[in-house]
């Protein structure tokens, strides 16, 4: 690494991300104690290196402790401080080499505090949660932690045998010893650090309906009708957005409701994770039962290459509310878009949509703003356009990372007009357009 600090790999979050290597797979078996909050993992990292250097470094939080570092089955010196594991292999590895990095580490996870709140591990009342977006991943594993760096994982959790242990992917082995349950999850296709996650409470599973794509409930017993109420539209959901956006990319879908309060619902790759007071019977929270669905699509299987094109994700999932809405007979994309227009006019316009600094990127006035530049865009190409384009735009960087440069080059295909009027004055000025005259039909 030289003495002179490197380059970050993205000015939002400059302390991670990694240059080097680029990881291919983890595998994690991790030890878990619920009441006493207690971790134990192994992480195995599979990496091909970039180019050749002395020493490379991984994201891992402070509260974890590293007791023995491997590389290629060779002890490796290694130092932990400021949130960065640096490994020194006992001899350079050339660019292109392989590298399989074996850590043990445990500790008292803790989520990492910034100025995004607490992200990562959290302890509840009776088990555990985990929310990285957008840099909380360290708190559990060493990682390259940057949406960019996309591997297959294998997650194993062993806990106490009351809890149900949930982890991305399919459940390949499931092992009763003694007290403790061992769970084995395979998730094969490429995901990025922070929508890895590990749910573990007093949860039953059942499968809810929905064909062709299996969907799964994880959450308390007591939930269960209020849960088939306010979900019940899930599957009618998820074949609208099918229609909308192309397959749905994963090989199953999952809802995690947990026993304690959430703040917000959390996406994860392949699950969503809802708090109890998202489930009040009343099915008061049916915008985020298809904003986080649809976050599987636009953020799971097409991920942002850097936090500044972060509109990519939360203005499509935004606008999915609206389009939802509007096939499901309530108020119409057109109605929402300029209620949602007239809102904004109210507020502060400081906030470039295309750019909006770390500070502002989890902004409401992002969300808004960006599914109200779709929904102008939609009214510019029509709707048969608009919908041709959503379908390739998911096929064409299906399980990719993506930049704003690679959907408004994929749009001006589909328009006979130069876009960038639009672009500039949805994504690059702080003054609020109008919205066009014409509505969508």
């Amino acid at each position: 690494m030289g003495s002179k600090p490197e380059q970050p790999i993205d000015p939002y979050l400059p302390q991670n991300g990694n240059r080097g290597y680029r990881v291919s797979r983890y595998e994690l078996e991790l030890q878990y104690k619920v009441v006493v909050n207690r971790l134990t993992g192994k992480a195995l990292i599979t990496a091909v290196t970039t180019e050749q250097r002395t020493r490379f470094a991984l994201d891992l939080a402070q509260t974890l402790q590293v007791s023995k570092v491997l590389v290629n089955g060779r002890r490796a010196k290694y130092a932990h401080q400021r949130g960065k594991l640096t490994i020194t292999p006992p001899q350079p590895i050339p660019a292109g080499g392989a590298i399989a990095v074996a850590i043990g580490y445990g500790g008292t996870p803790q989520p990492i505090r910034g100025q995004f709140g607490e992200v990562g591990w959290e302890e509840l009342a009776e088990g555990s949660m985990v929310a990285n977006q957008p840099n909380g991943a360290a708190s559990w594993f060493p990682c390259d932690d940057h949406p960019s760096s996309k591997a297959s994982y294998q997650i194993t959790i062993t806990t106490d045998s009351p809890f149900y242990a949930l982890a991305n992917g399919n459940l390949v082995r499931k092992q009763v010893k003694a007290s403790q349950t061992t769970w084995v999850y395979e998730q094969a296709v490429p995901m990025p650090s922070y929508l890895a996650t590990v749910q573990i409470g007093r949860y039953e599973r059942r499968r809810v309906k929905g064909e062709p794509v299996p969907m799964f409930v994880v959450a308390p017993p007591r939930l269960r009708a209020k849960f088939d109420h306010d979900f019940g539209r899930q599957a009618q959901m998820m074949t609208t957005f099918q229609k909308m956006f192309g397959p749905y990319p994963f090989a199953e879908y999952t809802v995690v409701v947990t026993d304690d309060e959430l703040e917000i619902p959390i996406e994860a790759q392949g699950i969503s994770i809802f708090g109890a007071n998202h489930c009040d019977g009343r099915r008061t929270s049916e915008r985020l039962v298809a904003h986080e669905l649809a976050h599987q699509w636009f953020g799971n299987s097409l991920t942002i290459r850097t936090w500044r094109d972060i509109w990519l994700h939360e203005g499509f999932a935004c606008y999915a509310e609206w389009l939802w809405s509007e096939s499901s007979g309530g108020p119409t994309a057109d109605q929402l878009a300029r209620a949602a227009r007239q809102n904004l006019a109210r507020q502060r316009q400081d906030i470039l949509i295309g750019d909006p600094g770390p500070d502002l990127m989890f902004d409401d006035r992002l969300y808004k703003r960006g599914a109200l530049t779709l929904h102008a865009l939609r009214a510019q190409l029509g709707d048969a356009k608009f919908y041709a384009l959503l379908y390739e735009w998911t096929a064409r960087y299906r399980y990719g990372s993506v930049t704003s440069d690679d959907f408004m080059l994929l749009a001006g295909r589909f328009s006979p007009l130069p876009l960038n009027p639009l672009w500039d004055a949805w994504l690059y000025t702080k003054k609020l357009p109008e919205l066009p005259a014409s509505a969508v039909r």
